[in-house]
């Protein structure tokens, strides 16, 4: 198996412009600052994952004309050091038996309204409230959510690195057999085909068979693929802390004509989807587009769900591809395009690629043939 050799790690200057970028859109957007919880943002803005998230706080406060500053408990603190990021930002740590939001309120403005990463806990913004009254918050995925949005050339090497190697898993896996196995078989064999090709987590394999293909989020169970089944096959993870996502569905056997036209309108609504991709159109143009195939066809009540979702140190993150969002696409945006129909009780087809947007149009990060393959 070829390797590629792993990207250049992200630099402290690399986060100090990401902690200085979301300090001034947070002003821009009328924010006293930032205040980022363990989890993806504090990931993307330092690098610091702590080993375990427990109810000891540990907060990142960014403000515009105010040093970053790192919030930890004391006995986190050697691991906060060793982060990445951490000479972009001033650690300030607290002991045990010390109220850590007397610590963290000098940093805040007494009657600021800050956004907030949406997986805090509440206890610590009820404590951080409690100690400053006329403090208000409100998540970042509603006051910044293009903060992680728009990505730079190192992290859409990565993401071109996660989506190559998801396109290998799947290369592998129709070659494995479907019929006489049970879904949670073939999604094994998914998972670690996904580690094979350098993945470092993997977040889903949906194996949907036969009538649990028109289920979009159905998990693989114990169901037996059968010859004659249609099956959904959508898989993603973590590479170089990127994420993945692709589906195809495939089909045991010869398919039925009904089966091969409906897979025929879905792979035509994902290709209408990507050729309205370009700089200055709105997100929900994108959804129009794969949706107005699959209306056309005649199965508009049977496509449930968005087209598409913003990618990155999540595999599922803003911008999303809906009707309402009128926010415009901008070169390095990255999103999935996954339009389907499910019909209830039979079967289900999705197929997703992820897409970059380019200068001029946008960029496909999935591709293997969107043909239905035919496995046994």
């Amino acid at each position: 198996m070829p390797t590629t050799p792993a990207p250049a790690p992200f630099t402290a200057d690399d986060y100090r412009a990401r902690m200085a970028r979301a300090a001034e859109s947070a002003a821009d957007a009328g924010l006293a600052g930032v205040l980022v919880a363990p989890g993806p943002d504090l990931v993307y803005l330092t690098g610091y994952r702590p080993t375990a998230i427990t109810e000891r706080l540990t907060v990142l406060v960014l403000a515009a004309g105010q040093e970053p500053v790192l919030v930890v408990p004391t006995l986190e603190a050697p691991d906060a050091e060793h982060a990445p990021g951490s000479a972009a930002l001033t650690l300030r740590d607290w002991t045990d038996g010390k109220d850590p939001y007397t610590v963290t309120a000098p940093l805040l403005d007494v009657d600021g309204r800050f956004g907030v990463s949406d997986n805090a806990w509440a206890m610590h913004l009820l404590g951080l409230q409690k100690e400053l009254p006329g403090t208000s918050y409100v998540s970042l995925t509603e006051a910044l959510p293009m903060l992680r949005a728009v990505k730079d050339e190192p992290e859409l090497a990565r993401l071109d690195a996660a989506g190559a190697a998801a396109d290998e898993a799947y290369g592998e896996i129709v070659k494995v057999r479907f019929a006489g196995r049970k879904e949670t078989e073939v999604a094994a064999d998914l998972a670690g085909l996904l580690l094979k090709y350098g993945h470092s987590q993997v977040d889903f394999t949906v194996v949907g068979s036969g009538p649990n293909g028109a289920n979009p989020h159905h998990e693989a169970g114990d169901r037996t693929i059968e010859r004659g089944d249609m099956v959904v096959l959508d898989f993603g993870g973590l590479k170089h802390g990127y994420g993945s996502d692709t589906t195809r569905t495939v089909h045991v056997g010869e398919p039925s004509a009904e089966e091969q036209r409906v897979h025929d309108v879905v792979r035509e609504a994902q290709q209408a989807g990507f050729d309205a991709v370009r700089p200055g159109v709105a997100c929900q143009d994108i959804d129009r587009a794969s949706r107005a195939v699959i209306a056309d066809a005649g199965y508009g009540e049977y496509f449930i769900h968005r087209t598409g979702h913003g990618i990155g140190v999540t595999t599922h993150e803003p911008p999303y591809m809906i009707e309402g969002e009128e926010r415009p696409l901008v070169p390095g945006m990255c999103f999935s395009i996954e339009p389907g129909i499910y019909l209830p009780g039979r079967f289900g087809v999705r197929i997703e690629d992820i897409v970059t947007v380019t200068e001029d149009g946008g960029r496909r990060l999935n591709n293997t043939d969107r043909a239905m393959a035919i496995v046994e």
